[in-house]
């Protein structure tokens, strides 16, 4: 399927590596020129490098972290008139409640939910003015059935989820949509440093850690990066201009609920 985006512009936060950077090879694949985000350069050039030569379109490194202020001005000059809007970034680890003191709230706060809606408002004007626009946000599954070890990203993630719902039929007149992807068990390294905490915590191998995740997915497997990049580049296609304020899960099948 020809998702109708060539030659379209992208913004790709925290895109160096996992789910962020599947999504980025996805649109490039469709002939969208990205500029990707990372904090680690070795990372970054490698995905700069490597997503140019597999696809053949421009690919712009930006260094930083997503929730500076000055991280979000360097995309923005980097790709000014962006038509395609991919919020992401690391979650907070897990902990314990009584422990997460007002620095730490706010720091779940400005990396997963202030920074996102800061891009939200740079870009979201020129996109309705253009009469074209996808912003999707990489929030989590937490999002829908929360755990409180997980709690700094559920409340961020979810303050993000409903403001980007509001905004979301505001300008859908204008070709615009916003929509979230909700990810679980999905075979990137930060699923890797959970597997090395479960197994720690529980005093199992690895490998028995993994089997663990497995076994709670309803689909029997770990989800795959490239699975969910192409799910992002189909939200972000010409087709999709009728899917907005949607909170699409990518769990294996595993939510148990209706809604």
């Amino acid at each position: 399927m020809d998702l109708g985006i060539h030659d379209r512009h992208a913004i790709v936060c925290a895109s160096s590596r996992g789910l962020g950077r599947a999504c980025a090879a996805a649109l490039a694949r469709e002939g969208v020129h990205v500029t990707l985000n990372g904090r680690d350069p070795a990372s970054l050039n490698d995905a700069v490098e490597a997503i140019a030569a597999d696809h053949g379109v421009t690919v712009t490194g930006v260094e930083g972290d997503i929730a500076d202020e000055a991280t979000q001005e360097a995309l923005l000059a980097a790709c000014p008139e962006p038509d395609i809007l991919v919020n992401n970034n690391g979650g907070p680890p897990p902990g314990r409640f009584a422990d997460w003191d007002r620095d730490a709230w706010i720091g779940a706060l400005d990396a997963n939910m202030l920074a996102p809606l800061a891009m939200i408002r740079a870009v979201l004007d020129g996109m309705c003015e253009r009469g074209f626009g996808r912003i999707v946000n990489i929030t989590s599954a937490m999002v829908k059935t929360p755990l409180s070890p997980m709690g700094l990203s559920t409340g961020a993630r979810t303050g993000l989820t409903s403001v980007s719902k509001a905004l979301s039929r505001d300008v859908a007149r204008a070709n615009v949509t916003i929509n979230n992807l909700l990810p679980e068990r999905i075979d990137t390294a930060r699923q890797r440093g959970m597997a090395e905490l479960h197994a720690k915590l529980a005093d199992i191998s690895i490998e028995e850690a993994y089997d663990a995740m497995k076994a709670s997915i309803a689909a029997g497997r770990l989800g795959r990066p490239e699975e969910f990049g192409d799910a992002c580049a189909f939200l972000c296609s010409a087709q999709a201009g009728f899917i907005s304020g949607q909170n699409i899960q990518l769990d294996g099948g595993s939510y148990a609920g209706l809604f």
